[in-house]
């Protein structure tokens, strides 16, 4: 843990001006909604003299015109109505009422599996692109930002040999814990999928355990084409534990305080108010809604 707190330290330094020259940061994004508040930090890095790349797919849904970073991108082999597809089929399946555990559990399972094996399609992509990784071989980063959900990041990071930071919500099978090695007590901390609360029967509870013990098996799922993916570029076996453990600061955007108690590790930052960066004022109709409720 001790190298991985130095790495943090030095991360911090270099969001504070005036304390650090400027670095060189390789940023790879998640895509959808997960940019809006990366994209805050990455703005801000740049501002205060960091080089920052960022790199994308030629196909997605981050707007790609920017004057403060710059945006390297890649060719990919899907259509942005495959990823829309892909991306509908799971939000109408966690939408849709579904039978008690664990039909529920199922089919939950079998959508993220499906929307996480279209996107890592492409981090294939990159590696498939001669050109950008050349680029990346030669720019010499200090580190790499990443969203890690869909697992490209880590990958890419453990290819170039840089020190990683993590910028995310968290993980499926409470990976975001189990990784950095920190407690999550089975009695009343629920897992996912259980749609239990902190204050759980004791069947509940045995429920809750059995999950979590499944967790990790079931994560393998989620990310079974990364895995197999990881092992060839790095030609080494990697388990999925191995992508994610390594990660120098895991930068959280939610809050402690909405979050069930348990401890946290030292590198591990709650920045949950990131996600209020890009607010706008409310539409007419809503805030009229809304008054009307009040009263």
């Amino acid at each position: 843990m001790t190298w991985q707190l130095c790495y943090a330290w030095i991360f911090i330094l270099l969001l504070l001006p005036g304390l650090s020259d400027g670095g060189k940061l390789l940023v790879m994004p998640m895509v959808g909604s997960h940019w809006l508040s990366m994209e805050q930090v990455v703005e801000k890095l740049a501002e205060r003299g960091h080089e920052v790349v960022v790199v994308l797919p030629e196909v997605s849904w981050q707007t790609k015109t920017t004057q403060t970073y710059t945006v390297k991108t890649y060719p990919v082999s899907q259509t942005l109505e495959e990823l829309d597809n892909a991306f509908l089929t799971y939000v109408a399946t966690h939408l849709k009422d579904q039978p008690f555990f664990p039909l529920n559990t199922a089919a939950l399972y079998n959508a993220s599996v499906h929307v996480f094996s279209t996107f890592f399609v492409q981090c294939k992509d990159l590696f498939n692109s001669k050109e950008i990784l050349q680029y990346l071989k030669q720019s010499s980063f200090d580190a790499v930002l990443t969203d890690p959900v869909f697992m490209c990041g880590p990958i890419l990071a453990n290819y170039l040999s840089l020190p990683y930071v993590f910028f995310m919500r968290g993980f499926p099978c409470n990976l975001h814990y189990e990784a950095p090695q920190a407690p999550s007590p089975l009695s009343y901390i629920p897992r996912l999928f259980t749609f239990n609360s902190d204050h759980m029967t004791f069947f509940q509870r045995v429920e809750n355990a059995l999950v979590a013990l499944l967790e990790l098996e079931y994560c393998n799922g989620f990310y079974e084409d990364a895995i197999k993916f990881a092992s060839e570029v790095l030609e080494r076996d990697v388990s999925l534990l191995d992508l994610i453990n390594s990660a120098s600061i895991w930068l959280l955007r939610y809050d402690f305080v909405f979050e069930y108690v348990r401890p946290v590790m030292p590198n591990m930052v709650f920045i949950g108010g990131m996600n209020c960066a890009k607010r706008k004022p409310l539409s007419k109709v809503y805030a009229e809604s809304t008054e009307l409720n009040k009263e």
